[in-house]
């Protein structure tokens, strides 16, 4: 009886192993076949079968991406400074009080403005506020003071209100109210570098008396004794620009130059620096 040979090799279910994995193969291919071609997925795809099967042996690096393989950050290749129109040298002026930082002479897009508002005004309004909420006599009067900056600098009026004046009528004299408002000014106007000028309005209806005083005299007196009040405060006499009296010709209501809210002191702090510091004024 003859003997049945047994043939060695692999088990049949390699051979149905092997054919499944043909057919998945050949799905995945054809699923990448029918989308949206796009050469860099494609050579991501294509790294990554090729890391898949074992048979990436070289990497090939180009910029930020690996063109045979899935985007790498690690390093670049032959990196390169792109110049900008704006590099400048090192410049020596020093940056330290502006907004943007940094020693390079392109540190700031905007050149400066000719005159620069001072940063100190708005500290100097807050303080101002500050000194008149503590006294509380001054609460009656708080809506006859207006602060406002303009490009000329912080502009501190105190204008009259109906039944509620600033100033004796028809004199240079303040009231008692307004004399304390005006002394606790001084000390934080002295604290700043800024010059001050000093204008008196008056309105329409003031008129000359027998002596030949009138609007020009008044405003012009208003405008002196509120100085004085300051200078006696501390404020420094060099600190002074000009003190000047407009009478009605620059009506804070042109429509209606009758109204009280015309009759008002102005006081400017400048935005200008002054020329000489105010402890070298020769005035002084």
């Amino acid at each position: 009886m003859a003997e049945k040979k047994v043939v060695e090799g692999a088990p049949e279910w390699i051979v149905l192993f092997a054919d499944l994995m043909s057919l998945l193969v050949v799905f995945f291919v054809l699923i990448i076949s029918f989308s949206i071609q796009d050469d860099k997925k494609l050579q991501v795809v294509a790294g990554s079968m090729k890391e898949a099967f074992g048979s990436q042996k070289v990497k090939k690096l180009s910029g930020m991406i690996e063109l045979d393989g899935s985007p790498v950050f690690t390093h670049t290749r032959q990196p390169a400074i792109v110049e900008n129109k704006k590099d400048t040298d090192f410049s020596d002026i020093d940056h330290s009080s502006k907004r943007k930082q940094g020693a390079e002479a392109n540190t700031h897009d905007i050149e400066q403005t000719v005159i620069e508002r001072p940063r100190q005004f708005a500290t100097a309004a807050a303080s101002l506020r500050q000194a008149w909420q503590e006294m509380p006599e001054l609460t009656e009067i708080s809506n006859n003071i207006q602060m406002s900056e303009s490009p000329e600098g912080l502009n501190i009026q105190l204008i009259d209100e109906d039944g509620r004046s600033m100033f004796r009528t028809g004199s240079a004299q303040p009231y008692n109210r307004t004399r304390k408002l005006i002394e606790a000014m001084a000390p934080i106007l002295a604290n700043l570098p800024n010059r001050i000028s000093i204008t008196g309005h008056t309105d329409s209806a003031y008129a000359q008396n027998n002596t030949g005083y009138g609007q020009w005299e008044l405003s012009s007196d208003r405008a002196s004794i509120v100085r004085r009040i300051l200078s006696a405060n501390g404020v420094p006499h060099g600190q002074f620009y000009e003190i000047s009296g407009k009478a009605d010709t620059e009506p804070l209501f042109p429509s209606d130059t009758l109204l009280a809210a015309n009759r008002r002191v102005s006081i400017l702090i400048m935005s200008e620096v002054p020329p000489l510091p105010i402890e070298h004024s020769i005035s002084k």
